[in-house]
């Protein structure tokens, strides 16, 4: 898996070398004869060595002749000093690439060069001053950044050593080496958390865009293709900045030995792909329920991520959704509920039972009435009746066109959408040197709230 572009964006070429460029991307692979490498120093490989071998010839390579297979690395414009050495004109930060990851990243966000499009409109703060050519880059930040989901058990030295791979021992104009992690935690802090929340967000539209054009509804209610909303806690290493910015969950004092960062992911119930992610506090401190840090979450979300709470879905939550005023919002936008409620929560029936057993009823909360459908029903696991009753509302009120079996049905599908994709998603992010499931995030200090320019 090559990681790095045949040609940077800002170097142009001949007809010639265009051609000579597409056959280098095609093959993959340079053969040169060994007895054609030569030093272009007068002597030797020059004073400090870094210099490049070159082809002083173009022998035909016939069988038995001793032949060095070469994998480009990179292809830049040639820098040619008095002494004879051959060096690559640049910056090892511009050919750093993810591989297949980001021509993937390109192809959700439509758009190729993601990545360096974001890092064109950064303005970068803290430490990091100035226009001058440093050993990072706002793209290799963010870059590197991504990496380290990629590579979880990695540190940050071994991320930086895998993204630039071989791009370090090319004899660059300028001396160049790994950025230290040191360098890397600097540059996160001056790129700020904006760069990356668009990226996420195009990620996110993109995957959502390829669900409507593929049809991926293999799990339909009548016809509206159901997702799932919940939450999640994240374990992040305990540091007094992280304790500061996120708290811990159940308990009152904020003791619990990990500071946890909540999540709540928006998903397809079928597939298990992402569609939205909000983050937060824990829900210690000012509310310190469960729910109530959900439901903020959730406000941000439909702010967010608007676009995704449409006429043909269905979203199915748990009992801590969301609460009356909530309802509403998510129905004035035009989508639909299936949420289960939990104990405490007053329905009041307006009429008979419909004919597949369900019924309409008022809620209230926050001042607010609506009117909702009741689907109520038990299971039975082991050829045993379980005890619990399961009582769901929902604003679809037309019984024949979504039956109450139909939605019970649907419900069960919230399990796989929400717990299943977040065990996934969590699955894979765990801090280096650590078993799994100690400590998930492995950042010692959240980002601060600095803002960057929009677009």
């Amino acid at each position: 898996m090559s990681f790095y572009p045949a040609m940077p964006p800002d170097v142009t070429s001949s007809a010639a070398e265009d051609a000579a460029l597409g056959l280098l991307g095609q093959a993959g692979m340079v053969a040169v004869r060994a007895a054609d490498l030569a030093s272009p120093c007068r002597r030797g490989l020059g004073r400090d060595g870094r210099t490049a071998l070159t082809a002083a010839g173009a022998g035909r390579i016939r069988s038995g002749d001793v032949v060095v297979w070469l994998k480009p690395v990179a292809v830049t414009r040639a820098v040619v000093r008095r002494d004879g050495r051959v060096q690559a004109a640049g910056h090892p930060a511009d050919h750093a690439r993810l591989g297949v990851a980001e021509e993937r990243l390109d192809e959700l966000c439509g758009m190729p060069g993601t990545i360096d499009e974001i890092a064109r409109t950064v303005v970068l703060g803290g430490r990091v001053k100035g226009a001058a050519r440093r050993a990072m880059t706002p793209a290799l930040a963010i870059r590197f950044t991504v990496s380290m989901t990629l590579v979880p058990d990695a540190d940050y030295a071994e991320v930086m050593e895998i993204l630039l791979g071989d791009l370090v021992l090319v004899p660059w104009q300028r001396p160049c080496q790994v950025p230290t992690a040191a360098a890397a935690c600097i540059w996160r802090e001056a790129l700020g958390p904006a760069p990356l929340q668009r990226l996420r967000d195009l990620v996110l539209a993109g995957v959502d865009g390829e669900h409507r054009s593929q049809d991926y509804r293999a799990v339909m209610v009548g016809d509206l293709e159901a997702g799932s909303i919940d939450g999640s806690l994240i374990r992040v290493p305990d540091s007094p900045a992280n304790r500061a910015a996120f708290g811990s969950a159940g308990t009152a004092d904020d003791s619990s030995p990990y500071p946890q960062l909540r999540e709540l992911r928006i998903s397809a119930a079928a597939t298990r792909a992402t569609f939205g992610v909000t983050t937060g506090p824990s829900g210690a401190g000012a509310a310190r329920d469960k729910g109530e840090a959900e439901q903020v979450l959730l406000d941000k979300a439909l702010k967010d991520y608007r676009y995704l709470f449409t006429p043909w879905r269905l979203w199915v939550m748990d009992r801590n959704f969301p609460g009356v005023p909530r309802i509403k919002a998510m129905l004035e936008t035009g989508t639909h509920v299936l949420i289960r409620v939990r104990d405490g929560i007053t329905l009041r029936r307006t009429g008979d039972f419909l004919p597949d057993g369900s019924g309409l009823a008022t809620v209230s909360g926050g001042g607010i009435t609506l009117t909702v459908r009741v689907i109520e029903y038990t299971i039975t696991v082991a050829g045993k009746d379980a005890p619990e009753l399961f009582c769901l509302v929902t604003d679809l009120r037309d019984h024949q066109a979504y039956p109450a079996e139909a939605l019970a049905c649907a419900y069960h599908w919230r399990w796989i959408g929400s717990e299943t994709c977040l065990k996934e998603a969590k699955s894979a992010i765990t801090e280096p040197g650590r078993p799994p499931g100690r400590c998930c995030d492995r950042s010692r200090q959240p980002w601060s709230p600095r803002s960057t320019p929009p677009g």
